[in-house]
């Protein structure tokens, strides 16, 4: 996924300077270039879930014709998947089983409601655990997010 990024980076800014910074627990990956703000107009100062996040129109053009890289996005940054390991007992007899499930986690709800909705342009069920956890559970919405999301490397 770093190289990924270098390498989209230096696609977009050729002749700029792009940096892979070791972090405690991560690597950053920076560009400075004065642009910046024009590619991301919902940047601005303060906490994102206390200000409005809305797409540009030219950023909905792009997420309509790339969805999944929208998602895969999203949960790289801010979800998870993991399996779910469920004790049941049933008549006395405790029965165990487990299956993958995708959690995106965020407080803002304009970005929430984002994810939602990309989710359903691609038939992909999904459920709000709770205010900021939402869940993608059912067996074929998991493998077809599969598909797309890959591992967080």
């Amino acid at each position: 996924m770093i190289e990924e990024c270098v390498d989209t980076l230096e696609a977009v800014l050729p002749g700029h300077k792009v940096s892979v910074l070791n972090r405690e627990g991560c690597k950053e990956v920076t560009a400075r270039w004065k642009h910046w703000p024009c590619y991301f107009p919902q940047h601005g100062p303060g906490m994102k879930h206390l200000r409005r996040i809305e797409l540009a129109p030219w950023q909905c053009d792009i997420v309509d014709r790339y969805p999944e890289d929208f998602l895969r996005g999203l949960f790289h940054s801010d979800g998870c998947r993991i399996t779910n390991r469920i004790r049941r007992t049933v008549a006395g007899e405790a029965r165990r089983y487990e299956y993958p499930r995708y959690f995106f986690s965020n407080v803002s709800r304009d970005i929430m409601e984002l994810c939602g909705f990309v989710l359903d342009q691609l038939g992909i069920e999904w459920k709000m655990a709770n205010a900021k956890n939402l869940s993608v559970a059912q067996r074929a919405s998991v493998a077809r997010m599969d598909e797309f999301i890959g591992p967080k490397r």
